[in-house]
């Protein structure tokens, strides 16, 4: 990694700035309903926490669109650290001020002290100079563990950085970096990717430069029919971007130019509506039934994928193959995501979806890299630099 990590900085009785991803969600009584998120962080707060650093560890939490609103403050989150880390975090009553000012200088070495929702702030998103600077003032040292806001400019993941002395990605943002860098970089092969979800215009800038990396790529999901549509296949009612039918034809070509193997849906479960009270029956792509919408793909297909998957030495994963959410038509991504737990490659699945499936098929243990970061993941894959991640210091 070019960039510092935490490891690399000086912690020892200075107030470090941890800049997590706390953004859990909560039930209406005010409660963590799941603490991943939290867990993700621990390793960088014990790591300060053990090399005498004062943490303070900041996050956002919701969408309070630049004003205080209570239930969206972080004090179940205070609450549920407390509890895991067996000690006291207190939760600061803002992100910035004088209180808090005096609150991180009284803080003793091993401390956690957790800042208010950064974003009851407008200035946060709007990355402005004097929010800035006020952050950075709470701080000796700086630490960016949130991957899932690297894409974002704001003034806690970029604009403060330049008035701290030094900047390191946390223990979570230098794994996000190493295994996502890899794909991109350097993976080893033969190297095949599986994308889902619904529309090929949330994956095009992914699949442009996956197409100069990758030996196949497989896909799935509702996206499948645009490229189906560009092939010249009757799909019926199946989901089809039409605007996007020439793009997909053009990086069907793109594919075949590069010699990378793109392999699209040969059978599908296909339905008249997508309810879980809806007949289904499965069918080849060519007798696609007119009034019929492809919701998951067939056996057939399944099986092809698994194929290439179980030669693979990396796999990338980011999308269902079909509505999983429904139990009629979450056979292929289950099955999908059976294989890439089996197999031996180094496995990367990203974006909330794909997260979703691996945990229903219960085998997100055994997948090399779960990535938190779904735009940032896309964005990092697509080729994008992140503010967040430019911003630290070059080692």
């Amino acid at each position: 990694m070019s960039k510092l990590s935490i490891r690399d900085l000086d912690l020892k009785g200075k107030r470090v700035f941890v800049r997590a991803d706390l953004n859990v969600p909560l039930d209406e009584q005010g409660r963590v309903t799941n603490d991943a998120r939290i867990q993700a962080s621990l390793p960088t707060i014990q790591f300060a926490q053990q090399h005498q650093g004062r943490v303070i560890l900041t996050s956002h939490l919701g969408r309070p669109k630049g004003k205080v609103n209570p239930k969206m403050s972080l004090k179940p989150v205070a609450e549920a650290l407390s509890k895991i880390l067996n000690r006291k975090v207190p939760l600061a009553s803002d992100c910035v001020g004088d209180s808090v000012l005096v609150q991180t200088k009284e803080m003793k070495e091993g401390d956690v002290l957790l800042l208010e929702n950064l974003r009851f702030h407008a200035e946060e998103e709007a990355n402005d100079r004097e929010f800035s600077k006020q952050l950075a003032a709470l701080c000796d040292v700086y630490v960016n563990d949130a991957f899932g806001t690297a894409h974002r400019a704001h003034a806690s993941t970029v604009g403060m950085v330049s008035y701290v002395g030094k900047a390191g990605a946390g223990l979570l943002m230098e794994k996000e970096l190493a295994y996502l860098g890899r794909a991109v970089s350097n993976p080893e092969r033969p190297y095949v990717a599986i994308l889902g979800g619904a529309k090929v215009s949330d994956k095009i800038e992914i699949i442009e430069n996956l197409l100069k990396l990758l030996d196949v790529l497989l896909i799935g999901g509702g996206m499948a029919y645009t490229f189906l549509e560009a092939e010249g296949f009757e799909v019926g009612k199946s989901l089809v971007e039409t605007d996007k039918v020439p793009l997909a034809e053009a990086l069907l070509r793109k594919a075949e130019a590069r010699k990378v193997k793109l392999l699209l849906p040969i059978d599908h479960v296909v339905a008249s509506m997508v309810d879980a009270s809806a007949e289904t029956k499965t069918t080849s792509i060519q007798e696609t039934p007119i009034e019929w919408m492809g919701l998951d793909i067939g056996p057939e297909t399944i099986a092809r994928f698994k194929t290439y998957i179980a030669t693979a030495k990396t796999i990338l994963w980011n999308g269902p193959l079909g509505v999983f959410e429904i139990e009629k038509f979450a056979a292929g991504t289950i099955a999908i995501a059976e294989a890439v737990a089996e197999s031996s490659a180094t496995t990367i699945v990203g974006g909330g979806d794909s997260i979703a499936a691996i945990t229903k098929a219960g085998v997100a243990e055994k997948i090399s890299h779960i990535s938190t970061g779904g735009g940032a993941s896309l964005e990092f894959l697509s080729g994008i630099k992140l503010p967040g991640v430019e911003a630290l210091t070059n080692k």
